[in-house]
């Protein structure tokens, strides 16, 4: 009855997100689906995804938890009234806090671009 909850947005989730949205976000998911769990950039999707669906006020009881994460964060994005671009934009603000954070915690082991 009960699915297997996280949590906080799951690293799992991500890859049933491939396309829900246009062109920008399924590139914008490709992208962050190539890098390690520990890579900047899949620390902040998932940042950006807790952000969104609201994650931190979920219950495990809930409906929504029930149904499981990526269904919850599926569900979200189609029901997200803004362009592609401002979800990019939302990545963007939660890579620069990821950014920020590793750069005050050096030992965090997150991986950061070599752009």
């Amino acid at each position: 009855m009960y699915t297997t909850n996280d949590i906080l947005f799951p690293h799992e989730a991500i890859a049933a997100l491939k396309r829900v949205r246009g062109a920008a976000f399924t590139a914008l998911v490709e992208r962050v689906l190539a890098q390690p769990e520990t890579h900047e950039d899949t620390i902040a999707f998932m940042l950006m995804m807790v952000r969104l669906n609201g994650c931190m006020a979920c219950e495990t009881d809930s409906y929504r938890a029930m149904r499981g994460c990526a269904a919850c964060a599926q569900q979200t994005l189609k029901r997200f009234k803004g362009e592609d671009e401002e979800l990019l934009e939302l990545f963007e603000r939660a890579l620069s806090d990821v950014r920020k954070w590793a750069s005050a915690n050096p030992n965090s082991g997150i991986i950061g671009s070599t752009v």
